[in-house]
């Protein structure tokens, strides 16, 4: 299903290490990755500086998260339009509404309404971008490098999580959020450019665009379901974002509200996250040779699941390193094996639909979680509401058990 049609594509590509348009490519994302890293310390900041509520910053993340409603419709585009067109709007977007909430804060002028919309735009550019950014890697690439991209592509996005908290927790410690923000737009400035130098060929179907959108919805679902080892992967990411949803959106709150940690040591504790982080990219296409997809994705799944609720539990800084580092390994060695299953599968003219339809059906609860997260977290703790999170996505790892992923 589809292999056919992107192994054809292996003589229209340079080999990887001849490909510098992939480089540029993953170059400008391994800065947009730095400049997130520090928005996921400064947005919460903000938050607690201005309302010093759980439950406003479960609100924030539910708006951020709300966007993933829209993947189906995020698909379509990516698969109608041109993709380099869409990758650059939102780097540019990002850039201007991103720089301009950190400007307001500098200038003690940030209202809640403001991060409220704000929120809620960023989230919905990076739905789009985050989609046509998957859809477009396999036309940069020869189908037997796309294991190694997407190892690559992860190893980057942890080298990211390593460098660029500690980096914003001390210029948060100096400064305060709103410059760290500006940093973040920078960085997707920076993306801009690197997207803007590459060769990114999209063929447009113009018969396409005047068909139904609802019958483009349906292809991509109907595929997915249809594909067990994508529909199984699904499910199981259905769980357990639920709960590392409940974890991530009172991470930052937990550790500088309920731990009483220093912007510098959050920062420092993330970073060091990214260590294990990198570990689990660089171990996935070792341990792939050795065993099937089942085996690293449960034993993954189940180890970070763990890691969750041991972080809850957690009250010494060293043991809440731990934890943490154990759960971005986990991760990590998860992320490139679905990408691969997904990439392999699936035919070029499906490939935006197919992962908008993957993503809206292991995302759509991530906005409830978040703000159930904020709503738990007032009621009884931030303790509580990670344990759980950490219970529920150990409980999920047992989807990834279903035999088509034995390959």
């Amino acid at each position: 299903m589809g292999e056919p049609a992107i192994k054809s594509r292996d003589n229209e590509v340079p080999e990887f290490k001849k490909n510098y348009s992939v480089f540029r490519f993953i170059g400008g994302n391994l800065i947009s990755f730095c400049g997130d890293q520090i928005y996921l310390i400064a947005f919460p900041l903000m938050v607690l500086a201005i309302t010093g509520s759980p439950l406003i910053m479960g609100i924030v993340a539910a708006l951020e998260r709300l966007p993933v409603l829209f993947q189906p419709v995020t698909g379509i585009l990516a698969d109608r339009y041109n993709r380099k067109h869409l990758l650059l709007f939102c780097d540019f977007a990002r850039c201007i509404i991103v720089g301009l909430i950190g400007v307001l804060f500098i200038l003690d002028a940030l209202e809640i309404w403001v991060l409220y919309s704000g929120a809620f735009i960023v989230g919905t550019l990076s739905q789009i971008y985050n989609t046509s950014q998957f859809a477009s890697i396999p036309k940069l690439v020869r189908n037997s490098d796309l294991q190694v991209v997407n190892s690559i592509n992860t190893g980057f996005f942890n080298t990211a999580v390593l460098v660029a908290p500690g980096i914003g927790g001390f210029i948060i410690s100096l400064y305060n959020p709103g410059y760290a923000l500006l940093i973040n737009s920078f960085s997707f400035f920076i993306a801009f450019l690197a997207i803007l130098s590459i060769n990114l060929h999209t063929e447009i179907n113009v018969e396409k665009k005047k068909r139904s959108f609802w019958i483009d919805i349906k292809e991509g679902f109907h595929f997915v379901i249809q594909t067990k080892p994508i529909l199984f992967t699904n499910l199981a990411m259905l769980a357990s974002v639920f709960g590392t949803t409940l974890f991530l959106t009172m991470l930052v709150f937990h550790l500088t509200d309920t731990m009483h940690l220093s912007a510098e040591q959050t920062g420092l504790l993330l970073s060091i996250g990214g260590i294990g982080a990198i570990g689990g990219a660089l171990a996935t296409n070792f341990l792939r040779k050795k065993y099937s997809y089942r085996r690293i994705l449960f034993g993954a799944s189940f180890i970070g699941g763990l890691s969750i609720v041991f972080f809850g539990l957690a009250n010494t800084y060293f043991l809440l390193i731990i934890s943490n580092a154990i759960g971005t390994l986990a991760a990590s060695m998860m992320n490139p094996c679905i990408v691969t299953i997904r990439q392999t599968l699936t035919p070029d003219q499906l490939l935006g639909r197919v992962q908008a339809t993957s993503r809206f059906m292991t995302w759509i609860l991530m906005p409830v979680a978040a703000l159930l997260a904020g709503v738990l977290s007032n009621q009884f703790g931030t303790n509580f509401t990670i344990v759980l999170g950490g219970i529920i996505s150990t409980a999920a790892s047992f989807f990834y058990l279903h035999r088509s992923l034995k390959y």
